[in-house]
């Protein structure tokens, strides 16, 4: 690593939060009331708080997670929809920063670019980048948590296709949406299946004169309800504090039963799946083309359609399908394989995301470069061989924040007995040969793309990476920090 800028906080810092999102503003809550004698900060890139829910503009952004398990768990959500669009999610995430004191241990515009540990010091020496002139800062922290999530803020995946330049209308990626594109009225077609595209058709749909969603390959889409009626029951009927613990468990437990059931029965999952969309769709509509992917339920993530608006957009002409793959761009259009050419004014790529890792940042530890594609993940919180480090990785069958949770409280306990023990660092060793598996078992095209980068989990505990709240939550609440795996020791060498 290049020599680094000199210093610029001199104090040194206990734990030093790289993002201010969803996972970075939980964290400095819980920092704050289990370690409340530690000095944090959070170095932002951007210059508001929200992540992801910040950066995303599209119209329609939403999450298909509920937010009774995507909220904290220190702070229900209150209001009636549960399938919140990105506005509210950003407010909601603003709102906890205010409520808690965390905006004045925020430093905006801060894009961390490097990490080096020393040994010798028992510290970390972040350099981060700014946003406004490109100076460049460092901060030292004794721990560092990378809350930055799993994806690059500035490249989205965007593949070029033959005869874009031929294109007389607008291209967009949702990842940078125009803030005054008009599309009312106009013709648009949207590139992808997955998430994004499910989200962006039928909000398009509303003002547009016609929007097809085209895609190279279905994806499993359920139709779920924006507003649970068992939730709204509850409320009426129990405090309001027991009322969300009674509908977020129940959620929880939901999730996870329907996730091992499609797991365990897919053929049986996929079948009540695609009978569902039938339903909407209608016994004449071609399901088996344009909703039966090849892949098992959960291989890839399943797509939520908050009260049915991707299916009733189609049944009402607003929105179509079509499952070919991409000949060229025209001057009018997209041909396809097949011969037929649509229509276009405006095409909208929503082709996917770009994974990054360790928020894309170089590290290095005592002078030797890390590579976290080398690394083995324990209990999906920390990497072997990197000391004082954690990550916030969520669930990619349930929300992302459960983890995220669960992985802050763990980081306060195993900052509580290293105190305890005085002890400086904290790593976990890899001992010996194991068979290794990829980290996300997910086969979408942004994990195959990304599989050099991301980690690895082993055979067994606690190098697996668990896709289950209830058993996480046993392992990393109550599940011991001294387990042998995780060493502690001393400034001056790792242990």
């Amino acid at each position: 690593m290049s020599a680094l800028p000199p210093s610029s906080d001199k104090p040194l810092l206990d734990v030093l939060i790289v993002g201010a999102g969803l996972s970075g503003i939980g964290a400095a809550v819980q920092f704050q009331r289990r370690c409340p004698g530690k000095r944090y900060a959070i170095l932002e890139a951007r210059d508001a708080i929200g992540g992801t829910w910040d950066l995303f503009r599209y119209p329609g952004i939403r999450s298909d997670s509920d937010m009774y398990t995507l909220g904290y768990a220190f702070k229900p959500w209150t209001a009636a929809k549960a399938i919140a669009d990105g506005p509210a999610i950003r407010d909601y995430v603003r709102e906890t920063a205010h409520e808690h004191g965390v905006e004045r241990h925020i430093r905006f515009g801060q894009k961390v670019t490097a990490a080096e540990w020393s040994s010798k010091d028992a510290c970390w020496t972040v350099v981060a980048e700014e946003r406004a002139g490109g100076a460049k800062r460092t901060v030292r922290a004794r721990f560092l948590y990378m809350c930055s999530g799993y994806y690059s803020y500035e490249q989205p995946w965007r593949p070029r296709f033959d005869g874009e330049d031929d294109f007389t209308g607008v291209i967009v990626h949702p990842q940078s949406w125009p803030e005054r594109l008009d599309y009312a009225g106009k013709r648009v077609v949207v590139i992808g299946s997955g998430a994004t595209a499910v989200t962006l058709v039928p909000a398009l749909a509303q003002t547009a004169a016609h929007v097809t969603m085209l895609q190279r390959s279905p994806t499993f889409v359920v139709n779920r309800p924006s507003e649970y009626a068992f939730a709204a029951r509850w409320q009426r009927i129990l405090p309001r504090r027991l009322a969300w613990f009674a509908t977020r468990w129940r959620l929880i437990a939901e999730s996870m039963v329907l996730y091992r059931f499609a797991r365990r029965y897919p053929d049986e999952t996929r079948r009540r799946i695609l009978s569902l969309a039938r339903r909407d769709l209608g016994r004449d509509y071609d399901v088996e083309r344009h909703f039966n992917p090849r892949y098992q339920p959960w291989d890839q993530r399943i797509c939520v359609a908050p009260d049915g608006d991707l299916f009733h957009a189609i049944r009402a002409g607003q929105a179509s399908v079509e499952t070919d793959t991409i000949e060229r761009f025209t001057p009018g259009g997209i041909l396809l394989k097949s011969g037929k050419e649509l229509d276009a004014d405006i095409v909208v790529t929503a082709t996917g995301l770009r994974l990054s890792v360790l928020g894309g940042a170089a590290f290095s530890v005592d002078g030797q470069p890390y590579q976290p594609g080398e690394a083995l993940a324990y209990k999906g919180m920390m990497l072997s061989g990197l000391p004082n480090c954690a990550i916030a990785f969520g669930y990619t069958n349930a929300s992302w924040t459960l983890k995220a949770d669960l992985t802050s409280a763990w980081v306060c306990r195993l900052l509580r007995h290293m105190d305890r023990r005085h002890a400086d660092i904290a790593m976990p060793r890899r001992d010996g040969a194991q068979a290794t598996q990829p980290f996300v078992s997910f086969t979408s095209g942004y994990v195959r793309r990304a599989v050099g980068l991301l980690p690895q989990q082993g055979a067994h505990k606690p190098w697996q990476v668990y896709q289950n709240y209830l058993q996480d939550l046993l392992m990393i609440r109550f599940g011991r920090i001294a387990d042998g795996v995780l060493r502690f020791g001393a400034k001056g060498a790792l242990p």
